[in-house]
């Protein structure tokens, strides 16, 4: 009998454990999945907990039921991978050997990684990109009545890039709301060259921000966060003063991923941006955000690269050469405040354009555009997280990116 072995059982590794589980035979495979947490999270609801527009308490489920019968699950914390042995070792000193190893532990914030960053956290240094940081913002947010909000994206690649965009959008709507927004300087500070980076986009969104009073600080590469004096200071020497720091530390892979051997200097796993294979060690695939491909690490690109890799994988351990390639696939919404979101869709090789999704003309979602329909579309997609995409049911979303219904600007 071979032995599958999935690490995480986040978003990417439930779906592999799911769609995986019935296309090998249970009489010829047996798949394991480790699952460090216990408990998963529905993580685009901490982009909206720190607003009280979510309670918190239904963000988070307990992982067992996810992960389908027939796939043996344990709840352990990993050491390390032994690619030459093809061996796990657990930190309980569990040693589980495999034929294939699927890595798919995600990425998370280290605000350690940055001098100062954790002198005040909870204080007035925040963040929402974990279950716990979103719950604590929430509060602070309820707290604030005025002074200096800097929205700070420490250094790429992060967890949904678009995200840190999507709050500092979303607190100009909240203060709106509160009465406050006179009484409130927002400052969206960022190591790229502008909130919005590719052409087209620009384009379309280029004053969004400007409309809405809120400055940005582009290609500020951070340096430290002075707590006492509150600002940030890049190594430029710019300083950005703040009341409230909301920001996005450095994001990395699980640490087990470097002290194997296996990932960049990120501990991210380096794989075949087509086929998520890794170069080393052909019996070892890297999937959702603990793969370094070139698109955006989110729950969307997992969807796409789930739908492309299980056939994939059938097809190599039975000796076949691939036959579907992951194009960098990404769909993404960005809540621009007031009911209102916009939606782009693009890959390794085309940027966000214009046009109708998901069928063309159509819609009903507008590309490049506010639209309530995007924000409704955003909100809709929970019970298909829980009920559809987790489980591995198909979805009626083509994993290529399609140029139907796009508009190429001249």
């Amino acid at each position: 009998m071979r032995r599958l072995l999935i690490l995480g059982a986040g978003t990417a590794g439930t779906i592999a454990a799911n769609k995986l589980r019935r296309l090998l035979g249970a009489d010829d495979w047996q798949i394991t999945i480790v699952d460090q947490r216990g408990t998963h999270y529905y993580q685009p609801a901490f982009l909206f907990i720190p607003f009280g527009r979510y309670r918190p308490h239904k963000a988070r489920r307990k992982a067992a039921p996810l992960i389908p019968d027939g796939v043996t699950r344990i709840q352990a914390q990993i050491d390390r991978v032994d690619a030459d042995a093809r061996t796990v070792a657990l930190e309980d000193g569990t040693v589980l050997p495999y034929d294939y190893l699927i890595v798919a532990t995600g990425t998370s914030p280290h605000p350690e990684e940055t001098p100062g960053m954790e002198d005040d956290w909870h204080g007035a240094v925040h963040s929402f990109y974990t279950f716990d940081d979103a719950v604590a913002l929430r509060k602070a947010l309820a707290g604030f009545t005025g002074g200096r909000l800097v929205v700070h994206i420490s250094e790429m690649p992060i967890k949904c890039p678009v995200a840190p965009l999507e709050f500092t959008l979303l607190a100009d709507d909240y203060f709106k709301r509160r009465g406050i927004r006179d009484k409130v300087d927002i400052t969206f500070v960022t190591p790229l060259s502008g909130a919005f980076t590719k052409p087209v986009a620009a384009a379309a969104f280029g004053d969004m921000l400007e409309t809405r009073g809120i400055a940005v600080e582009p290609d500020f590469m951070i340096e430290s966060v002075d707590a006492e004096a509150r600002k940030v200071v890049s190594f430029d020497e710019r300083e950005v003063p703040y009341d409230l720091l909301v920001t996005v530390p450095v994001n990395k892979g699980a640490a087990f991923v470097g002290r194997s051997g296996l990932g960049d200097e990120l501990d991210f796993v380096p794989v075949d941006h087509h086929t998520l294979r890794h170069a080393e060690h052909p019996e070892i695939f890297a999937v959702g955000d603990a793969a370094a491909v070139p698109t955006s690490k989110a729950g969307a690109v997992a969807h796409f690269e789930l739908d492309v890799f299980p056939e994939n994988f059938v097809r190599i351990i039975n000796g076949e050469e691939p036959v579907e390639s992951f194009d960098g696939h990404a769909t993404c919404f960005i809540e621009s405040g007031a009911g209102k979101a916009m939606l782009i869709d693009f890959n390794y090789d085309t940027e966000p354009l214009p046009g109708m999704f998901p069928v063309p003309a159509v819609g009903p979602l507008p590309l490049l555009k506010e639209s309530r329909f995007n924000h409704w579309g955003k909100l809709a997609f929970e019970p298909v997280y829980w009920s559809m995409l987790l489980p591995g049911r198909p979805l009626p979303l083509p994993a290529q990116m399609s140029m139907r219904g796009k508009r190429v600007p001249a």
